[in-house]
């Protein structure tokens, strides 16, 4: 994390400093465009699973390819029992197969994400089934790049907040705002820093 992100959290938020100032945040790059559809496989994947039964579920589908190669057309080749297999939902498969559709109909324009605005881009994902805020959030966190996202409805963001604000109640989402706000224009920093915080011992 940059002096100047630290700099902006010191001078509007003494608790989300002192906690940035504990942890290491790795510094992550926008990933090429190339990447965006594995990328978007790995988010659906990833909703309402923890970490690592994430990450075991997306090993898994990447070894259904064994060229390595996972593209829109590749997947629609794997039946839904196929993709199954890895032990993600029903549901899921059908979303990554409804997802590699609408790439392969250019419904959907992958390619085009990177210039268009964070709004505009969770209007061009959510088109696709299985695609909600929290996964267009995510995409453009960590595939983006984007550096002021915050995601009102992830349940790890709600629980780091009320733990380190002293809720006795999960907050609001007025009351999340009065203090997500003021870490304009780097909440997705904060983000990371939140969910950082809730692997500290208390």
């Amino acid at each position: 994390m940059n002096r100047k992100v630290q700099n902006h959290f010191q001078s509007i938020d003494p608790i989300l400093f002192s906690v940035a100032s504990i942890i290491m945040l790795e510094n992550r790059n926008a990933r090429p465009a190339e990447d965006y559809f594995v990328s978007l496989c790995e988010n659906i994947i990833g909703q309402q699973l923890s970490g690592k039964v994430s990450d075991v579920i997306f090993s898994r589908f990447e070894k259904l390819f064994p060229t390595k190669i996972i593209t829109p057309r590749t997947v629609m080749k794997l039946s839904e029992e196929k993709l199954r297999t890895t032990g993600m939902s029903w549901s899921k498969t059908r979303f990554i197969r409804d997802l590699a559709q609408q790439v392969l109909v250019k419904s959907v324009q992958l390619d085009q994400l990177a210039q268009l605005s964070d709004h505009e881009v969770i209007a061009e994902l959510t088109k696709v089934k299985g695609i909600g805020p929290w996964t267009a959030e995510m995409f453009l966190m960590f595939t983006l790049g984007r550096e002021d996202i915050f995601s009102y409805g992830d349940l790890g963001l709600k629980n780091a907040i009320k733990k380190l604000y002293g809720f006795k109640k999960d907050p609001t989402i007025k009351q999340m705002e009065k203090i997500v706000n003021k870490w304009k224009p780097y909440r997705t920093y904060a983000a990371r820093i939140l969910w950082k915080s809730l692997e500290l011992k208390s």
